[in-house]
């Protein structure tokens, strides 16, 4: 019994010592951020005034969506939308799915302890057995210990569980990434309801103004003081206004039933814009000096995660060239009868190392050759999203610097055709000019009143763009 202690001692020792290992190092390349494939300052010029160079206010993504969205209907909307959205849940659910995976991948660097109960009863025949007699035989045993577990001696199973953390890491900031884009759409469904309702509104307004003026032609028509032309063209213009009444009220069911889907549950318990006008303005956002701050943006640091973890997989791939030692042992009880399993002298032990060592292997190179490629792949992949990044935002910052300028231009533009259209219905009743005259200014009025709805949405839409672009709304 002494002895049998001795030896557990001693393999318990080996065992301590192969965990103590586990610290060492891989043979996964040593990895560096990659040089970021874009200019280092944001674009100057024309198109972006001095907005892009100003330090203005905070950083986009020191800013949570509730302090960017000020308007209280919006917030309410926005935050529905992260309760129910099915999306966004998949997302969470799916990081769930990675930490559970790199917690196995994990447990593979510590052995798995078992206990073992085991029996067995047979019968031999006599002309098999030594003895020439037939025998009946049973045996009892209970042992606790490890099985075939591998001693990481050349960070194969780390590499393993790097990788795994690194995919974990990716697919938790691919759902901040999902709640930046369930955030950012939302807001524009929001923002494209109250332009649409906005715009209905514009055309039921023009629809009873043009109906009235073809009432008061027709009567004028019926006593010889207008022409069939006028009438006609009267008619016509009413007749537009019709088809678009129709189209934006067709737009605004769209547009609730996109919002619905977005936020994953009925819109009746939440207020909804009537125009553009009734929105709170955002708050201010500045890109800041450089460029690097897209670093931080979720896509970009999920694809940063997978060069990690492609990174890792190389040293998995190194590893396999080498020798792969497991050990299996054991420390327990064995008897030919149930009751004497635990007397003096019935202890057993096991001791199994084992070392495979790859000879040839045509498919390891194949292997190593493939995590290469799939670094590269990944490279590529995580330049290409800081690409994207960068004209995003520079995007942004361009339709910032101008659509100021175009919203004062299209307001003006409005407020020229609105005095055009009253000076030629005053022109029209005294019979000084013809009602085509009419027609064309108030044509002209209302596609600038259409167009002053659709700069100021871009106003909005663009900020929102601008907010999402800097990594903001996680």
């Amino acid at each position: 019994m002494k002895r049998s202690r001795m030896v557990f001692t001693g393999c318990l020792s080996v065992l301590v010592f192969a965990m103590a290992l586990l610290n060492g190092c891989t043979l996964a390349p040593k990895y560096t951020r990659p040089a970021a494939p874009m200019p280092a300052d944001w674009p100057t010029g024309e198109a972006y005034g001095t907005e892009a160079a100003a330090p203005g206010n905070r950083a986009a993504a020191e800013m949570k969506w509730e302090e960017f969205f000020t308007d209280p209907e919006l917030r309410q909307v926005i935050a529905a939308a992260l309760a129910n959205n099915r999306d966004l849940r998949l997302a969470s659910l799916n990081v769930e799915k990675a930490r559970a995976l790199y917690g196995i991948q994990r447990a593979e660097l510590f052995p798995a302890f078992n206990a073992v109960g085991a029996g067995s009863k047979g019968r031999t025949p006599a002309d098999l057995s030594y003895s020439g007699t037939e025998t009946t035989y049973e045996q009892y045993s209970v042992n606790f210990g490890v099985m075939a577990w591998e001693i990481d001696f050349f960070g194969r199973i780390r590499s393993l569980k790097d990788r795994a953390l690194e995919e974990y890491l990716a697919t938790d900031q691919a759902r901040r990434g999902a709640q930046i884009l369930l955030v950012s759409a939302v807001a524009n469904a929001y923002l494209n309801l109250a332009a649409d309702r906005e715009s209905l509104k514009l055309t039921t307004s023009t629809l009873a103004a043009q109906e009235g003026a073809y009432k008061l032609i027709k009567k004028r028509y019926d006593v010889g003081l207008a022409s069939e032309i006028d009438l006609r063209r009267a008619q016509s213009q009413a007749d537009t206004a019709r088809g678009d009444v129709a189209r934006f009220a067709q737009l605004v069911a769209q547009d609730e039933n996109a919002l619905q889907l977005l936020v994953g549950a009925p819109l009746t318990a939440l207020k909804l814009p009537s125009e553009l006008g009734e929105l709170n303005p955002f708050r201010d956002i500045s890109p800041g000096l450089s460029s690097e701050v897209l670093l931080s943006r979720p896509d970009i640091l999920a694809a940063e995660h997978r060069l990690r973890a492609a990174n890792a997989s190389i040293g998995a791939a190194r590893a396999a060239f080498f020798p792969r030692i497991s050990l299996t042992t054991s420390f327990g009880t064995a008897s030919a009868d149930l009751s004497g399993l635990f007397k003096d002298g019935s202890s057993t032990w096991n001791f199994a190392p084992q070392i495979i060592m790859p000879i040839f292997d045509a498919r390891l190179w194949s292997a190593y050759d493939a995590t290469k490629v799939e670094k590269e792949i990944s490279l590529t992949q995580y330049e290409r999203a800081i690409q994207t990044a960068f004209r995003e935002t520079a995007d942004a910052l361009a339709v910032r610097g101008t659509v100021n300028r175009q919203l004062a231009a299209q307001k003006s533009l409005v407020e020229a055709f609105a005095e055009t259209y009253r000076l030629s219905n005053i022109r029209y009743a005294k019979g000084v000019d013809s009602y085509l005259s009419v027609l064309d200014a108030q044509r002209s009025l209302y596609g600038a009143q259409k167009g002053l709805i659709g700069i100021q949405l871009l106003r909005l839409a663009n900020e929102v763009a601008l907010y999402k672009a800097l990594g903001g709304g996680a």
